[in-house]
């Protein structure tokens, strides 16, 4: 499945790019929204994922902003392993009540680590309540690509994703590989990561490969 990226939009186009979806992720630190319009676009009928970064808000606004997603309808909630463990237990706890599953990510965007380093981290998402572990680091050289492709070997709940150029055969893999979803951007002028595409784009890669997603 393709799940397109949603940030530095107004409410007005959320509404219009979550019409035309299947998944979309509303990457909340990356757009101007009321409670109410958090409310609104969640709650419309299709998967959503919710995302709020650490920088723009502080701990107590991002989980305003994410519980009412999770309230609304979310079907997923993404969380940083980075995120403090207050906040991730609260949000965990709530997400729990409303049928709402977990995605932990951890972020790399200067390098990869090496495997044992990245196997480590896997499994310290899944100690800190992931249903699905995402994986995103940059990708510098084909051993980079190598490793991140290896971490499939640990299951179906994983996502792995190259950023940069060299890491773009990562994004089309994923759904392949047994990721749940890819990640795309809703165009060309709103890439929320280096190397990402759009889903347009994406959709092109998969029909030339004569892959229906």
């Amino acid at each position: 499945m393709i799940c397109t990226s949603i940030a530095y939009k107004s409410f007005e186009e959320c509404r219009e790019i979550l019409s035309r979806e299947m998944c979309a992720e509303l990457r909340l630190d990356l757009l101007d929204l009321s409670q109410d319009q958090v409310r609104d676009l969640f709650s419309l009928p299709v998967k959503t994922i919710a995302t709020c970064r650490e920088g723009n808000f502080t701990d107590e606004n991002r989980q305003i902003m994410l519980e009412t997603a999770i309230r609304s309808g979310a079907s997923y909630i993404d969380m940083e392993l980075e995120m403090s463990r207050r906040l991730r237990k609260n949000l965990i706890k709530f997400a729990g009540l409303h049928q709402c599953r977990i995605i932990v990510s951890y972020h790399n965007h200067t390098s990869t680590p090496g495997f044992k380093e990245l196997k480590r981290i896997v499994k310290k998402c899944r100690k800190a309540g992931a249903d699905i572990v995402k994986i995103a680091c940059m990708v510098n050289g084909q051993n980079d690509l190598a490793k991140l492709l290896a971490l499939y070997v640990y299951g179906n709940d994983i996502i792995v994703i190259g950023m940069g150029k060299e890491g773009l055969i990562t994004r089309l893999a994923a759904p392949l590989l047994g990721a749940e979803f890819t990640y795309v951007s809703a165009d060309r002028d709103s890439n929320t990561a280096p190397g990402q595409i759009t889903g347009h784009e994406m959709r092109q890669l998969y029909k030339q490969l004569g892959i229906n997603l």
